[in-house]
C-alpha cells in the first residue's frame, strides 16, 4: 500500500496544479490511477481475510472475519475512496485530476503500514528519520503546488514574488517551473532564505501561512531529531559503560595519568570495536527461551570448540552458553597468574595470548582466536596435584576478547546432567595424565578408602555415645516416675488417716469451750495438787503436747494434742517426711493414753487461775525442747 497511497498524495495535487504535466503524461497518469486502484481492491480483499486476535486466540472463520470488517468504520473508509468518481472526467474533462481527490483517504493505511516496517526494520532510528524526511518533501511539495496555483491566479510575472511570466523560454520548461518552486517553498519553510517581499494581499496571507507552518515544521523536526539522538545515546549507555562517570572517579581520587590513560583506551577500543558487555541485561526483558535461542545462536560455535564439551549434550551446551560472560583484557594484563585459585575458565573469542615465565617475558607458547585454558580448575577432579590452582602464566598481547565461565556456574548446570558431569571429568583426568598432574589412581583409591573408613569410625563411636546417654536417659525418667507414683499413693493414704482425727479434735475443743464457767477455777485449784504429784508422770505428756508452734498458748488434756500441732504434723505429711509422721503417730498414741488415764482419774480441764498459767509455761517449755529435738532427728 506504499506505492498507491504516495503515488495519489503526490501526483493528484500535482496535475491540479501543473496543467502542463498533467496533459503531457496524460496516457501514464491514466494507466498508474487504476493500477492504484486495483491495489485498493485487493486491499480490501486481503482485509477480509485477515485474521484478528480475540482474547488471544488468532480468528480464522471467514464469517466472522467478513463479519467485522464490513461493519467497522474501516470498511466505510476504504469503500468511499474507492468510489468509481472517474466517470465525471466525462463531465469535466480528463484535465481535472480533482475528481479523484477521495483516493487520499487511505492514509490511514500508510500510517499502520509505516509503524510496522518501525517495528520490524534493525535500524528504527534511521527509518524514524528517514519517514520524517518523507513527510517533510510531501509538504514542500503541495506547499509549491499551491504557490504555483497562486501564481497563474495573480498571474505570472506580474511582479518579482510570482513565478515569472512562462512565455520567457527560460521558466517555460515544466523541470523548471516544479524545481523553481519547490526551491521558493523549501525556502519558506525551513525560513533560511531571502525571499521576496509579497505584494498583493493573497501573497502576505500565503506568506502567513507558511511562516506559520514553518515554525510546526521546525519543531518537529528539531523535537524528532533531539529524541532519535537521546535514543541513540540510551542506547550507547546500554550497550557500552559510561564513561563519564568513571572520568570523574579517577579524577577524584587522583588516579594516576598512566592508568587513566589505560581505562580510556579500554573505552575507545568498546567503542570503537562495538564490543557489547551487558548482552544480559540488554536481552533482559525478552522470554528465557528466546534468550537461550539468541545465546545459542551466538556463543555456541565458540564454546563447542573446548575439547571438555565436545560430544556433551546440546542441552547442557544450551545451558551453558547463558552463563557466559565477555571480558575485555588490555594489552600486558595478566588474565592468570602462576599459583593462583582458579574459579572460572576462559574462552579466546579474538585476540592472541601468551604463556609467559615467571619473570613475564619469556614466553613458552602463543593463544589465538578459538583456544581456551582454565578448564581443568573449574573441574574437582579426585587426585590433581595442581590442586586447583593454576599452573601457568597467561598475558595478553594486545586487546583480547574472552569468555569466561565460573566454576559455581559449571557446577550448578552439571548437577542436573549427572553423566555429563562424569564424562567431563573423565576427560580431565585424561588431560591431566598426558600433564603429569594426575596422582597415580591406587594411591588416590587408598586415601579414598581411608578417609571414608575413618569417617565411619567416627561416626560409629558418636552413635554409640548417643545410644548409651539416651539409656541412662531413659532409666532416669522411669526411676523418676516410680518414685513419683509411690510418693503420691503415701501422702493420699496418710492424708485419709488424719482426717478422723482431725475432726475429733475440733469436736473436743468446742467442748472443752462450753465446760469453761464460774466452776472452772475452783476445779482448777483442786487439781493443781494432784497435778504436783503426778508432775513427774505428766513431764512425758506435756512434752509431747509441746510439738505444736511456739506460740501455743493453750493445751489441750482430753486428746493431749493441741488443734495446731495437729496442723504441723499435716504440713509435715505434705513435705514428705516419713520418719516426721511415724514419731508424730506415736506420740499421738501417747497423749491418747494418758488422756484416758486422766478421765478415769475424773480429772477434768484446767481453768484460767494462776496455776494453769505457770503450768502452761512449764509445758511450752519442754514443749520447745522436745520441738528442737523432733527437728534433729528429722535432719538425721
Amino acid at each position: 500500500m506504499l506505492f498507491p497511497i504516495v503515488y495519489n498524495w503526490v501526483i493528484i495535487i500535482l496535475r491540479m496544479c501543473f496543467t502542463m504535466i498533467a496533459l503531457s503524461y496524460l496516457p501514464v497518469w491514466l494507466t498508474l490511477d487504476y493500477l492504484s486502484d486495483l491495489l485498493y481492491f485487493i486491499d480490501i480483499i486481503i482485509k477480509l481475510h485477515t485474521g484478528y486476535l480475540d482474547q488471544g486466540i488468532l480468528v480464522k472463520d471467514l464469517t466472522l472475519l467478513k463479519k467485522r470488517y464490513l461493519r467497522s468504520k474501516l470498511f466505510l473508509g476504504d469503500l468511499v475512496s474507492l468510489l468509481p468518481t472517474d466517470f465525471l472526467y466525462f463531465v469535466f474533462g480528463t484535465q481535472t485530476p480533482l475528481v479523484r481527490i477521495n483516493r487520499l483517504l487511505r492514509v490511514t493505511r500508510l500510517n499502520e503500514a509505516l509503524d510496522r516496517m518501525e517495528t520490524r526494520t534493525s535500524y528504527p532510528n534511521t527509518f524514524r528519520i528517514t519517514k520524517l524526511m518523507v513527510y517533510i518533501f510531501v509538504l514542500i511539495h503541495w506547499n509549491a503546488c499551491f504557490y504555483f496555483a497562486l501564481s497563474s491566479y495573480i498571474g505570472f510575472g506580474s511582479d518579482v514574488w510570482v513565478y515569472p511570466n512562462i512565455t520567457d523560454p527560460e521558466f517555460a520548461s515544466m523541470l523548471r517551473q516544479y524545481s523553481y518552486c519547490f526551491w521558493f517553498s523549501a525556502e519558506i519553510l525551513t525560513t533560511v532564505g531571502d525571499n521576496p517581499l509579497a505584494v498583493t494581499e493573497e501573497e502576505y496571507l500565503f506568506m502567513i501561512a507558511d511562516l506559520l507552518i514553518a515554525v510546526l515544521v521546525f519543531a518537529s523536526v528539531v523535537g524528532n531529531v533531539g529524541n532519535v539522538i537521546t535514543s541513540m545515546r540510551d542506547r550507547d549507555n546500554v550497550f557500552f559503560p559510561n564513561h563519564e562517570l568513571v572520568k570523574a572517579y579517577l579524577r577524584s581520587r587522583h588516579i594516576s595519568k598512566e592508568l587513566r590513560q589505560r581505562i580510556d583506551n579500554w573505552y575507545q577500543h568498546l567503542y570503537i570495536n562495538k564490543k557489547i558487555m551487558k548482552e544480559n541485561e540488554i536481552l533482559q526483558q525478552l522470554p528465557m527461551h528466546m534468550r537461550t535461542e539468541i545465546a545459542v545462536s551466538v556463543h555456541l560455535p565458540t564454546l563447542s570448540k573446548v575439547t571438555i564439551f565436545q560430544n556433551c549434550e546440546k542441552s547442557l551446551l544450551e545451558e551453558l552458553v547463558l552463563k557466559l560472560t565477555p571480558q575485555v583484557f588490555s594489552p600486558g594484563e595478566y588474565v592468570c597468574k602462576k599459583g593462583d585459585v582458579g574459579h572460572e575458565m576462559y574462552i579466546i573469542k579474538e585476540g592472541k595470548l601468551a604463556v609467559v615465565a615467571d619473570d613475564g617475558v619469556t614466553e613458552f607458547a602463543v593463544l589465538s582466536e578459538g583456544n581456551f585454558f582454565g578448564e581443568i580448575s573449574i573441574l574437582n577432579i579426585k587426585g590433581n596435584k595442581s590442586g586447583n590452582r593454576r599452573t601457568a602464566n597467561i598475558r595478553s598481547i594486545g586487546y583480547s576478547d574472552l569468555f569466561s565461565l565460573s566454576k559455581e556456574d559449571l557446577t550448578d548446570v552439571l548437577s542436573e546432567f549427572p553423566a555429563a558431569k562424569r564424562h567431563l571429568e573423565e576427560k580431565g583426568r585424561q588431560i591431566l595424565t598426558k600433564m603429569g598432574m594426575l596422582e597415580e589412581s591406587k594411591e588416590a583409591e587408598e586415601s579414598e578408602v581411608v578417609k571414608v573408613e575413618t569417617k565411619i569410625k567416627t561416626l560409629e563411636k558418636n552413635l554409640e555415645v548417643l545410644q548409651t546417654k539416651l539409656a541412662r536417659l531413659m532409666v532416669e525418667l522411669e526411676s523418676s516416675n516410680r518414685k513419683l507414683q509411690a510418693r503420691v499413693e503415701q501422702l493420699e493414704r496418710e492424708i485419709a488417716a488424719l482426717r478422723p482425727r482431725l475432726m475429733e479434735d475440733e469436736e473436743g475443743e468446742r467442748t472443752d469451750r462450753r465446760g469453761e464457767g464460774v466452776g472452772g477455777e475452783v476445779e482448777w485449784e483442786r487439781e493443781e495438787a494432784e497435778g504436783e504429784e503426778e508432775e513427774d508422770g505428766s513431764s512425758t505428756k506435756v512434752k509431747k503436747q509441746g510439738q505444736g508452734e511456739e506460740g501455743n498458748d493453750v493445751t489441750k488434756e482430753g486428746d493431749g494434742e493441741s488443734t495446731k500441732s495437729t496442723k504441723d504434723d499435716v504440713e509435715r505429711v505434705v513435705e514428705g517426711d516419713k520418719s516426721g509422721l511415724k514419731d508424730t503417730d506415736n506420740d499421738e498414741k501417747k497423749k491418747e493414753d494418758d488422756g484416758e488415764k486422766k478421765q478415769q482419774k475424773g480429772d477434768d480441764r484446767p481453768g484460767k487461775g494462776d496455776g494453769a498459767e505457770i503450768e502452761t509455761e512449764k509445758e511450752e517449755k519442754s514443749g520447745e525442747r522436745e520441738h528442737e529435738e523432733t527437728e534433729k532427728a528429722e535432719e538425721d
